[in-house]
């Protein structure tokens, strides 16, 4: 089964990556939460490039990833999983929640140093919020994150399977949360309660620092009520409130190149 999970695992991400693109993108277009001041035109061929450049510098950088990481701990008893014994499903499960810890506390640790935060404020300088901006991250941030789960995988052993459904979770909720989409307020509410929905990762892309300083959950919800991050809703209203940072605040700012170079202006 590993040997089926690393052959096919560039395939199985890319095929759940369209797909849940695709309904994203349709979503918004018949149910959008927030009129776009700038159009998709303008944005999308720049976020969606971003895309491309990471998975080619990630490749580059890391060629196995995080599925061949899972593969050799598991075949050389690396990491703390591979040594005590638990059933295979338990372990899955314990190691998908325990890397979606990581990435919660690798997420704080973004805003908290200087140097991250000027690599991580490319993903919040969108001027807008939708599915796209969940996918719009500096190339080098990329890599550093890869290297941080990459260490997570080997120290906890995380099976080749929890890296397959973290990596297809990871991706699918990023473009879920970002979402510029409308849902019932009684359904967001007890969505909430298990995932991270837009409307509550919304509040984090505030122009307003203690609103952006909250919700760094991309998965499940619990870490951010649990560390005492957690911000219910923004100060303006959802409709009312600014999206980006006070830096870069202009369409220019918005292209692929001004992007890249951002976190060294």
């Amino acid at each position: 089964m590993t040997d089926t999970l690393l052959a096919n695992e560039p395939l199985i991400r890319i095929g759940f990556f369209l797909s849940v693109l695709t309904v994203m993108a349709a979503w918004e277009a018949v149910a959008a939460r927030r009129r776009q001041r700038i159009s998709r035109l303008t944005r999308w061929p720049n976020n969606l490039s971003i895309v491309v450049l990471d998975t080619l510098a990630v490749r580059l950088v890391f060629p196995l990833a995080a599925v061949g990481a899972a593969y050799m701990a598991s075949k050389n008893g690396w990491g703390l999983l591979n040594i005590v014994t638990l059933p295979g499903w338990l372990a899955v499960i314990i190691a998908v929640l325990m890397l979606d810890a990581a990435i919660y506390f690798q997420h704080r640790l973004f805003h908290t140093v200087p140097w991250l935060w000027r690599l991580h404020r490319m993903h919040h300088a969108d001027l807008e919020f939708d599915v796209t901006t969940g996918l719009r991250f500096h190339p080098i941030e990329i890599v550093l994150s890869m290297a941080i789960k990459l260490t997570m995988v080997l120290a906890l052993g995380a099976p080749a399977l929890a890296m397959v459904i973290f990596e297809v979770l990871l991706n699918a909720t990023s473009m879920f949360n970002h979402g510029n989409v409308r849902l019932p307020l009684w359904l967001d509410k007890r969505l909430r309660l298990v995932v991270v929905t837009p409307d509550m990762h919304r509040v984090h892309h505030s122009v307003i620092v203690r609103e952006t300083n909250s919700n760094f959950g991309f998965n499940l919800p619990w870490w951010d009520r649990l560390f005492g991050t957690y911000r219910d809703q923004p100060e303006k209203g959802h409709l009312g409130m600014t999206i980006g940072i006070e830096d870069f605040r202009t369409e220019q700012d918005l292209r692929l190149d001004r992007m890249l170079i951002q976190p060294f202006r």
